[in-house]
C-alpha cells in the first residue's frame, strides 16, 4: 500500500493511532477537509475510495 492512497487523480494520506487501532487519513490538495478511517488496510483503502466518490457528488452538484 504505501505511504500514499492514489485513487482516480486524488492522493490520501495514511496514519494509524495506537490508541484507537485505526487506520485515517484526508484526502490531499483539495480545499475541503475530506476524512476516511478503517480498521485494516483493506477497510482504509475502500474508505478513501468512497470518500473520493462522495466529494466528486458534493463538487458536481455545487458545480464547482
Amino acid at each position: 500500500m504505501g505511504n500514499v492512497l492514489k485513487y482516480k487523480e486524488y492522493l490520501g494520506s495514511i496514519n494509524y493511532s495506537k490508541e484507537e487501532t485505526l487506520f485515517f487519513g484526508k484526502i490531499r490538495g483539495i480545499n475541503d477537509l475530506v476524512t476516511y478511517e478503517g480498521e485494516s488496510k483493506e477497510e482504509l483503502e475502500m474508505a478513501f475510495k468512497e470518500a473520493v466518490e462522495d466529494y466528486l457528488k458534493s463538487m458536481e452538484k455545487l458545480r464547482k
